[in-house]
């Protein structure tokens, strides 16, 4: 470890002996500590390592090094041979005039683009369009809850099922009531933003004509006749349950 000393003086004291010898004494007033050998906590014999090849290393010999070089080198590609990337671009070629030029690269990149784009439509499968609204749990609404019915109770009592179960309405472009999927979808989502379906979450999906509300048991049937009520929905709705299938309909 080396010490450095800065020196700072003012502008009429510059004899440098006199600065010299005041950094001297300066530095006498450090104690000067002599740093013990290094001794290392392993023994360092080489000639007794544990692990020792039982072979010496092979010697190759310098006609065989050049015989290796010359397969390599006969193996590797040329890359010191010039090569013009310009040979088969057409902007390059002296001979043809500025119009014909620019005409003809207009035509290989049309046929270039076009043969592009049949490959991608071919490879490319047509995306399923879904959305997602979420709710913010509202503790004004259990109020308005009442007790589940009893064919909805018995029906849990036979499958099992717990009220905090997690199920979906099934909303079918067939109940909408001439409007589209889409009409319905928006005043869902107002419904939503609004807190007015307790524990939901829906999603459209747009591939099957479908819009699902997923909501605990427990809110089902308030769910659901809200949802027939302000949606102006006719017909039967479907409550499902995964692995349970349908297990109410309103």
């Amino acid at each position: 470890m080396t010490t450095s000393l800065v020196l700072h003086y003012r502008p009429f004291q510059n004899d440098l002996t006199k600065l010299q010898k005041l950094a001297e004494e300066t530095l006498k007033e450090f104690p000067i500590r002599q740093l013990p050998r290094f001794v290392p906590w392993f023994p360092n014999v080489s000639h007794k390592l544990p692990l020792k090849p039982k072979r010496q290393p092979p010697i190759i010999s310098c006609e065989k090094a050049e015989e290796v070089k010359q397969l390599v080198a006969a193996s590797e590609p040329f890359i010191g041979q010039y090569y013009d990337c310009t040979v088969d671009l057409l902007e390059f070629q002296s001979n043809l005039k500025t119009g014909q030029r620019l005409l003809q690269m207009q035509t290989v990149h049309a046929q270039i683009n076009s043969s592009n784009l049949e490959e991608q439509s071919a490879n490319e499968k047509p995306k399923l369009r879904r959305s997602w609204s979420i709710s913010v749990p509202s503790p004004k609404l259990k109020e308005k809850i009442l007790p589940l019915s009893r064919e909805l109770q018995s029906n849990l009592e036979r499958m099992k099922l717990h009220a905090f179960y997690r199920a979906k309405w099934t909303i079918e472009q067939s109940i909408c009531n001439n409007q589209t999927l889409e009409d319905i979808w928006i005043k869902l989502n107002t419904m939503i933003k609004h807190n007015e379906l307790p524990s939901c979450n829906a999603t459209i999906q747009r591939c099957v004509d479908q819009i699902w509300v997923f909501c605990d048991i427990l809110y089902s049937e308030y769910v659901g006749n809200l949802l027939k009520e302000r949606l102006n929905l006719t017909g039967r709705m479907n409550l499902l349950v995964h692995k349970y299938g349908v297990i109410f309909s309103l």
